[in-house]
């Protein structure tokens, strides 16, 4: 027997195998092999993670593969500029390409990556325009073959599931630098930053929230913390990081009852869907607090990836996603993971810090930090480059009411970074003998929001009242708050603040930190909440609006002006037309605007209701007989003082009008029946005068189809109008279907039309099924408007107790048996169908129908079903989905879904009614029903 060189039983010995096999590939690209780093979890090459299998050869798989930033220590030299008052360069952020041109990979090193991947039988999937990312698309076996890797299926050391993970570090054949091939393990998973009140503890006394039971509506921290002022930030975005979709409804039910009216825009990032998959707390929650602290928000973009993503992928994908949009100055995470790495995503921290985005992040729920990241999950938080939201417990001083009191969270997290982040150059100082902070690592949080369990969590539907808190409440909150300061600071200086914790920190240290912040210094979660800063708090929560002009200088008193309407047409020699110009306060401006406009054509003058005006004014534009036609902008200018305004108005001049008249039918549709007939109103309107006798007639009709006016021609008085009854008759013969009617207004040499939609349905009308013995279902033989099955032919459910169903199982050819357990009106039954054409028309192909069961549904009837099929051919019936409704109540209820008539003239339809199991054409179970309806159709 030949001796082995690995000798290992079972499957470690695969994989000694498969690794020789992978480095003694004949025929191997002698360029130097790339070795990369801290892609393998401590656990797998110790072995404490027991090797259990491995990832099929076939399965795909999504990954991102991260080129290194150039230019690195001209690219912290900048930050440090950027981010520092004193410097000429501070607020001059960088736009996507500035910084991609400056820093970014060079076009020739991306382009070899995205060469390498393709060679390499990888999909491109996403090539984004700041060169960090290449995002793929492959299978196991070229994933396993380009980075010189086994995928192997783990046993989890502290879940209860497995994980897939290389076996070694991956290397690649590349000579261009690869920072780190992302999405190659899911050892760990996003967890939102929530919590849930333990069973049995005792309801949050304290709370004073407007909300129901007393909690927090959104809007209440709008008021604790920032006040009554006018700022509500206009012209700012947030950007949201989510692992999962979300349903509005819930969004609308987390502002406890407030309207609110701020664009929400979905960015799905690869391959999400928006909506929920059944858990959307979280999600819902992270949207309604920024809504609620700043309602003027232009937008709150919801960037969503799967949840079943592997982290390095997601959360690279949401992160670059967001810094090449570029729109979100304000970003907000409420999710925490243990990282291959922690520097993973510093090249996006930082270009966000480059382009003014600050990301404000959840630092956690689990109360003093462990050391260990795989048990605090304290990634992102612990980044230099985020700053870390802790949690408090507040007070307001009524419902809806001011800031009163706040004391630390006790589940808050907090401590030295677990992954020894080193302290960064703005926050050496924090550490004292009563706080307990590290003075060579990154001491989180930095600042802190209410996150206590007397908040509104609404999930799926359901929601709840002072059940649910978490850090995921406090970091959405700054994000609005800091929308109110970058309104603000735009106003003041142009730009928005950028990265926060550089300029938070001298407040901190400085004399006026105690105006600017509520310091809070009682409670602990494991470290003590003290004067100054703490591992509870931070430096604590934002004090009004002084934090806010401390930030951006206060706020000077101004004006805007606004118009509305804000186009006008007006006619020559004729009345003029109207608009009220309206002052708006901005940062409690109280003074008088002179208005004045500019820009009028020649012939048309202005005049002002009230001038000066304190508020509104309306504004009259009148055109004389010969004043020039056409377009212009009207410029209406303010002035009070110093202050000037302006706003613009569109205005339309045109010629003295001519008579006219306009046309119109009501109804403008109509469905005759064969051998009937039908009305619809024609109205002739004066326009300018016009008072001539106008000539009716009607085009388009149908054979076997005659129009008459009840008065031709009508005369309408100047400036009224006139009408006649159109009665449009269709003889027995007449030809069905829908045709488009036009009916002409003629005088003089002036025409207008106007259409009717008509349709002629047959006369044979609604049908009612009868058994066919030789189908064996109940069958509508003559093509008719529907088709109705009746109360009786489908009533009950095989041969259950009180109600067998007559000549079980209606369905064709006995293709699909009942089940036959339960109690009739007890338990699940379909116990009619009715099909019917939407147009109102007879069945016809190519048409809309819409097809209706009556069934009888369980007491727990969210676990029944009823799936709808449609088949083209009645004979040989091959049956098309159409759609799954669970019922929305027990006992009886009718369930409807439409869908489009293929071709055949007898076609069919299928109510399968379940209990639980899934959707086919025919689903074994003891309460299941089974009916088809056999029609025809033209």
């Amino acid at each position: 027997m030949r001796k082995s060189n690995c000798p290992l039983p079972g499957l470690a010995a695969f994989v000694c195998a498969a690794a020789l096999l992978l480095f003694t590939i004949p025929g191997q690209a002698q360029q130097a092999v790339q070795i990369l780093h801290n892609h393998v979890r401590p656990t797998v090459t110790s072995g404490q993670a027991a090797p259990v299998g491995f990832l099929p050869p076939t399965q795909r798989m999504n990954l991102a593969i991260m080129l290194p930033l150039r230019n690195q220590p001209e690219l912290a030299s900048l930050l440090g500029r950027l981010n520092d008052p004193t410097s000429p360069d501070y607020g001059h952020f960088l736009t996507v390409a500035q910084f991609t041109e400056q820093f970014g990979p060079t076009v020739q090193d991306y382009q070899a990556v995205v060469n390498f991947a393709k060679a390499n039988g990888f999909t491109v999937t996403h090539t984004p325009p700041n060169r960090l990312l290449v995002d793929i698309n492959g299978s196991v076996a070229q994933i396993e073959k380009a980075f010189h890797v086994v995928m192997t299926v783990y046993q989890h050391p502290t879940e209860n599931r497995t994980f897939y993970s290389p076996d070694r570090e991956p290397s690649l054949d590349l000579n261009v630098p690869v920072k780190r091939i992302a999405g190659l393990n899911n050892f760990s998973i996003p967890r939102p930053m929530l919590k849930k009140r333990a069973a049995g503890s005792a309801i949050i006394s304290n709370a004073t929230g407007s909300g129901p039971d007393g909690a927090y509506r959104p809007s209440d921290m709008r008021a604790a913390y920032y006040g009554s002022g006018s700022l509500t930030g206009t012209g700012q975005s947030v950007g949201l990081v989510e692992f999962d979709g979300y349903e509005l409804a819930d969004v609308t039910s987390d502002m406890g009852g407030e309207a609110y009216t701020v664009t929400i825009t979905n960015v799905l990032v690869d391959g999400a869907s928006a909506g929920s998959d059944g858990d959307d707390g979280e999600q819902a929650i992270d949207i309604a607090q920024p809504i609620g602290m700043a309602p003027g928000l232009t937008s709150v973009r919801v960037y969503i990836a799967p949840l079943t993503s592997s982290i390095g992928v997601s959360d690279v994908d949401i992160f670059n996603q967001m810094a090449t949009d570029n729109i979100s100055k304000q970003l907000s995470c409420s999710w925490g993971w243990a990282p291959d790495d922690p520097s993973d995503d510093d090249p996006i921290f930082e270009e966000f810090a480059a382009q003014g985005q600050n990301l404000f992040v959840a630092s956690g729920d689990s109360g003093r930090y462990t050391g260990n990241n795989n048990y605090d999950e304290s990634y992102p938080a612990e980044s230099d480059y985020v700053v870390a939201v802790g949690g408090t417990d507040l007070t307001t001083n009524g419902a809806g009411g001011a800031w009163e009191s706040e004391t630390a969270w006790s589940y808050s997290s907090g401590g030295p970074a677990d992954n020894g982040f080193a302290i960064p150059s703005w926050q050496v100082g924090v550490a004292n003998a009563s706080n307990g902070a590290s003075s060579t690592k990154r001491d989180l949080p930095d600042v802190a929001a209410e996150a206590n369990f007397d908040n509104i969590l609404c999930d799926d539907g359901i929601c709840y009242y002072n059940d649910y808190g978490g850090t995921s409440y406090a970091a959405p909150r700054w994000a609005g708050y800091i929308a109110l300061a970058n309104q603000q600071n735009v106003t003041n200086n142009g730009t928005t603040l950028g990265y926060l914790n550089p300029l938070i920190y001298p407040i901190g240290f400085g004399t006026s930190y105690t105006s600017n912040f509520h310091d809070i210094t009682s409670g602990n979660n494991g470290y003590s909440a003290v004067t100054g800063y703490d591992m509870v708090t931070g430096w604590g929560s934002p004090n009004g609006p002084t934090l806010i002009n401390t930030l951006t200088g206060a706020a000077t008193p101004s004006f805007t002006l606004s118009d509305s309407p804000s186009s006008l047409t007006i006619t020559q020699g004729g009345a003029g037309g109207t608009s009220t110009i309206t002052v708006n306060d901005v940062n409690g401006f109280s003074g008088s605007v002179t208005l004045a406009a500019s820009g009028l054509p020649s012939g048309v003058t202005a005049a002002f209701g009230t001038n000066p005006t304190t508020g509104t004014s309306v504004l009259t534009l009148t055109a004389s007989a010969t004043a020039t036609t056409g377009t212009a902008t009207v410029t209406i200018t303010g002035t009070s003082g110093s202050l000037v305004a302006t706003t613009t108005l569109a205005l339309t001049v045109n010629a003295t009008a001519t008579p006219n008249f306009t046309i119109g039918a009501s109804p403008a549709s109509l469905t005759v029946t064969q051998g009937s007939n039908g009305t619809s109103t024609i109205t002739v309107t004066s326009q300018n005068s016009f008072s001539s006798a106008t000539t009716l007639s009607a085009t388009g009709l149908p054979t076997g189809v005659t129009a008459a006016f009840s008065t031709n021609p009508v005369t309408p008085a100047a400036n009224g109008s006139a009408t006649s009854i159109l009665t449009l008759t269709a003889s027995a013969t007449a030809t069905i279907g829908a045709a488009t009617v036009t009916v002409t207004g003629t005088s003089g040499t002036l025409s207008h039309s106007a259409t009717i939609a008509l349709t002629v349905s047959s006369s044979s009308g609604a049908q009612t099924a009868v058994y066919n013995s030789t189908l064996k279902a109940p069958e509508c033989a003559t093509v008719g408007t529907s088709c109705d099955s009746g109360p009786s032919l489908l009533l009950g459910r095989d041969h259950m107790s009180g109600g067998a169903e007559p000549n079980q199982p209606n369905t064709i050819n006995n293709s699909c048996a009942d089940g036959s357990v339960g109690t009739f009106h007890s338990d699940e039954s379909n116990d009619r169908i009715l099909v019917t054409s939407t147009s109102g028309g007879p069945l016809t192909h190519a048409t809309t129908a819409t097809v209706t069961a009556t069934v009888w549904a369980w007491s727990g009837y969210t676990s029944d079903a009823l799936d709808l099929y449609y088949a083209a051919n009645a004979n040989s019936p091959s049956w098309v989905f159409i759609t799954t409704i669970v019922p929305t109540k027990a006992g009886a209820q009718s369930l409807s879904a439409t869908f489009t008539l293929p071709t055949g003239s007898l076609q069919a339809v299928r109510a399968q009614f379940r209990y639980q199991g899934r959707a086919s054409s025919c689903t074994t179970g003891s309460y299941n029903d089974h009916d088809d309806l056999i029609f025809a159709v033209q």
